[in-house]
């Protein structure tokens, strides 16, 4: 089957670049013949402002990746169109409303709207509303999925958010696998085998959603020993974070690490952790969890959207109530003892990525 996959690609960073990335290999170790079509300038800066790109890949790049498409060149989204009608399957990779313009262009340049035979299309849908939303990223996103032949959601809540806004859409979930940055490590941690301290992570993009506040208020009533290193990008400035570690007085309990983690700095970063926190409001998926178990490394997470789908509580983490203060100062309490730290971490299992991309493109691919 000829499959174009239209979305981010190295040197893009993150989660989703990472998964188109691993979606082209796996197609292609299928026997698919795949290109990926991707960006030189995906978004404007003034609407991300975090780091776009990296120079060195997160994982192997995919050799047959073009970046044609430009954010200023709507011109070139119906001409990609027109160079994919001989695709068999075009896949639209869709992290944000931002993108349904192009999207919606090179569908339109599919020949589908004159009523011609062309590719069938299916949109991954990373998140099928954003969390913090702009007004048109309803309407925008209801016009790319009433297009689109099939729907790919990562949840059922997902599902049905895509279903209420595409009622005769066509919409498939399965469970998002594995695409990792780096290697597995299976890292131990640091130090002695019953630490004094409870070392917590907070790993990625900093925005409202990801509760970073809610876990700084529960940290400040944590027993002392209890410490926490947040690592990644700020989508504004620190001042607000740095004003309330300081409120709460945790100055000397918390280490911010601002700015985009490179992939060969990640393991240090989790063989020094004894557990990984995921504090979020409301979430639809995240690789966050996964990745930790990748290095050893125990979760605590709230049950927002699918984040506690991974971690079987009390086995390998421990999950609490989304924006709950309390049940979140609970978790932290029992991953302060040094015996349930040590039995947790016992408890996490490799990460098996074959499954669950079997799963994927059985899916994906289904007529």
């Amino acid at each position: 089957m000829k499959i174009a996959l239209v979305g981010p690609a190295h040197p893009y960073k993150g989660g989703g670049a990472r998964h188109t990335t691993e979606l082209a290999h796996r197609l292609a170790d299928a026997g698919h013949d795949v290109i990926i079509e991707s960006w030189r300038a995906q978004y404007p800066a003034r609407l991300y402002p975090g780091q776009q790109t990296v120079d060195v890949a997160e994982g192997a790049p995919y050799p047959r990746t073009r970046r044609r498409l430009a954010w200023y060149r709507p011109d070139g989204w119906l001409a990609e169109g027109r160079r994919l009608r001989a695709a068999d399957l075009v896949v639209f990779a869709y992290l944000t409303p931002l993108q349904a313009p192009p999207y919606l262009a090179i569908m339109a340049g599919l020949g589908r709207s004159a009523g011609q035979h062309g590719p069938r299309t299916a949109v991954i849908c990373h998140n099928v509303l954003p969390h913090e939303r702009r007004p048109g990223d309803i309407p925008l996103t209801r016009a790319l999925l009433r297009r689109a032949d099939t729907m790919l959601t990562h949840s059922a809540a997902q599902a049905a958010e895509a279903q209420r806004l595409a009622p005769a859409a066509t919409v498939r979930t399965v469970a998002m696998p594995p695409h990792l940055p780096g290697e597995n490590h299976g890292a131990e941690r640091a130090g002695s085998s019953a630490p004094a301290t409870a070392s917590l992570l907070f790993f990625g993009i900093v925005r409202p959603y990801k509760g970073l506040d809610v876990l700084l208020r529960a940290l400040a009533q944590a027993p002392a020993e209890v410490t926490l290193t947040e690592a990644g990008e700020f989508w504004a400035d620190t001042t607000e974070m740095d004003n309330l570690i300081a409120e709460l007085g945790l100055a000397d309990r918390v280490t911010l690490r601002p700015g985009y983690v490179p992939a060969d700095e990640i393991p240090a970063l989790f063989g020094a952790a004894d557990a990984l926190v995921m504090p979020y409001r409301e979430a639809t998926a995240s690789q966050n969890a996964l990745l930790a178990f990748s290095h050893g490394v125990p979760v605590i997470t709230t049950t927002a959207g699918a984040l506690a789908e991974a971690v079987r509580d009390g086995v390998d983490g421990l999950t609490c109530a989304p924006g709950d203060t309390e049940d979140l100062l609970r978790a932290l309490k029992e991953i302060s003892d040094p015996e349930t730290a040590r039995r947790l971490r016992a408890g996490v299992r490799p990460v098996d990525p074959e499954p669950g991309w079997a799963a994927y493109l059985r899916v994906l691919l289904a007529g």
